[in-house]
């Protein structure tokens, strides 16, 4: 097992793969104090107002003298990071490492020609006053059928769909709609109460063409039985994707969303590098990841723009960071107020600190599109995606964009899913070994006994697998939850 890392030649700080003690020596540098696991240490002295260095680019400055052996962290860096700044265009295209493969994945295709790696039947709400009725629908349905045929029924509560006013009520509409179109339904009931500003009538006449034998509508206030006709419609569904069967496809048919949470000191060494080196796979074999978390680019973004497919594109990123910036200053809000405590106890000390090391999980292939909040997927290859960083938007968000699936790594660990499979990797071994009920695969491998190369191989295979029908975690634990962008006036 490695001890400590240095990320980049031109660091002038070490992370620490475990805890070290004062007097141990890491470089020829002897420790002057205790450093945990994950955290900083001064590999030279770095004077006051001098540039911390890690992965190779500035995370923050000092805001004091850091002698050599010192603990570097929020008691001694601050952030460089301050308000909107203009963009120039200047591309940069890495090397991208990746291999063509002949991996297939068992998948459902679509009549649109997408494919769902489950085929479900969902109760999409319109309005939280009818989640009650939604559920109730689904456990009778459940007792009188043998859904043993079809991959689960399911609703998704949320409190929205009602006192929205604007383009904040456009936008709930927008991702309930995205959700209805999901290839990983195989079958929707889209349930309304019939006097919400998400009305049934509306949603029916934005929501494009669709299949009647696939998705069917119901307004509660217009029956007498709202329980007995909903069953009715779900059973109408059921009998026609019952019979639908998985075919072999190509690697190219996936979508996958990239996510972090609950990050550490290790997420930018371990896990993210892992999904980095997948999305760059996927890239390679026509396949397509998404990336979120724009606020969580703050301070790696020129990374990103650097590899932007074209001027086009980049003009497209340079406004998703700005837009959100803008987002932080209509609400007074600080827009580097980041990162969380539980970010700076795993040893993450800057927004710098931790962009960098989240951005790592879009690799290094080229920015070929950048999508808005509600927009689904049009170009192959990796993706940016408007999203916040809280958890349950973000994988919302990306699931909406028609990700069949989203990675989800985490150095703190968290139990929660989202409406589509959402696989936990763990930075390190610690967190795999006690919420085992939560993690799916222990990217602290990395440090432990394998290489890179090696890992990978081990997580494809876990991926093919999920595609093709292995539950996650969350889906064992039977936690699927969502929850909706709001930027509005609640009536």
């Amino acid at each position: 097992m490695k001890d400590y890392i240095i990320i980049n030649p031109i660091d002038n700080v070490a992370v620490c793969l475990r805890p070290f003690l004062k007097g141990e020596v890491i470089e020829g540098v002897t420790l002057l104090e205790d450093i945990p696991q994950a955290h900083k240490v001064a590999l030279k002295d770095i004077k006051e107002g001098e540039d911390v260095i890690k992965y190779g680019n500035p995370i923050g400055h000092t805001t004091a003298f850091i002698k050599a052996g010192e603990h570097v962290h929020t008691h001694n860096v601050q952030t460089n990071l301050d308000d909107i700044i203009s963009y120039e265009y200047k591309p940069n295209y890495p090397q991208v490492l990746g291999y063509k493969s002949e991996r297939t994945v068992e998948v459902y295709e679509r009549e649109n020609g997408e494919c769902g790696i489950r085929n479900e039947l969902w109760i999409i709400q319109t309005v939280g006053c009818v989640s009650g009725m939604a559920q109730d629908m689904i456990d009778e349905f459940k007792q009188e059928n043998d859904i043993s045929m079809i991959d689960g029924v399911f609703t998704f509560q949320h409190p929205f769909g009602c006192s929205q006013m604007g383009g904040d009520l456009e936008l709930t509409r927008l991702l309930l709609q995205d959700m209805a179109k999901h290839p990983n339904a195989g079958g929707v009931l889209v349930l309304g109460l019939g006097c919400e500003e998400n009305l049934v009538s509306t949603f029916k006449e934005t929501f494009g063409p669709y299949n009647p034998d696939r998705i069917k509508f119901l307004n509660s206030q217009d029956v007498e039985d709202e329980v007995a006709e909903g069953k009715k419609l779900l059973k109408q569904l059921f009998d026609v994707m019952k019979n639908d069967k998985r075919v072999t496809k190509p690697l190219s048919c996936l979508r996958i969303g990239l996510k972090c949470g609950g990050s550490d000191g290790l997420s930018g060494i371990t896990a993210n590098p892992l999904l980095g080196r997948f999305s760059d796979f996927l890239s390679i074999n026509g396949g397509t990841t998404v990336l979120g978390e724009v606020p969580e680019m703050f301070g790696a973004e020129k990374l990103l723009m650097a590899r932007a497919k074209d001027e086009e594109v980049f003009n497209k990123t340079v406004d998703l960071i700005n837009n959100f910036k803008t987002y932080f200053k209509n609400h007074n809000q600080v827009i580097y107020d980041n990162p969380s405590p539980g970010n700076k106890k795993g040893g993450i000390t800057t927004l710098e600190d931790k962009s960098l090391g989240c951005t790592q999980k879009a690799g290094a292939s080229v920015v070929n599109d950048v999508l808005k909040m509600g927009d689904r997927i049009k170009t192959n290859g990796l993706n940016l995606l408007s999203t916040p960083g809280n958890d349950l938007v973000a994988v919302t968000t990306l699931a909406c964009a028609g990700c069949q699936m989203v990675l989800f790594t985490t150095g703190r660990g968290t139990p929660f899913g989202g409406f589509v499979p959402t696989v936990k990797v763990a930075t390190n071994t610690a967190l795999a070994t006690k919420k085992s009920n939560w993690i799916d695969f222990n990217a602290g491998d990395l440090v432990d006994k394998k290489s890179m190369d090696e890992l990978l191989e081990d997580f494809i295979d876990l991926i093919c697998a999920v595609a093709s029908g292995k539950e996650t975690k969350n889906e064992i634990n039977r936690f699927r939850e969502i929850s909706i962008f709001k930027d509005g006036v609640m009536l």
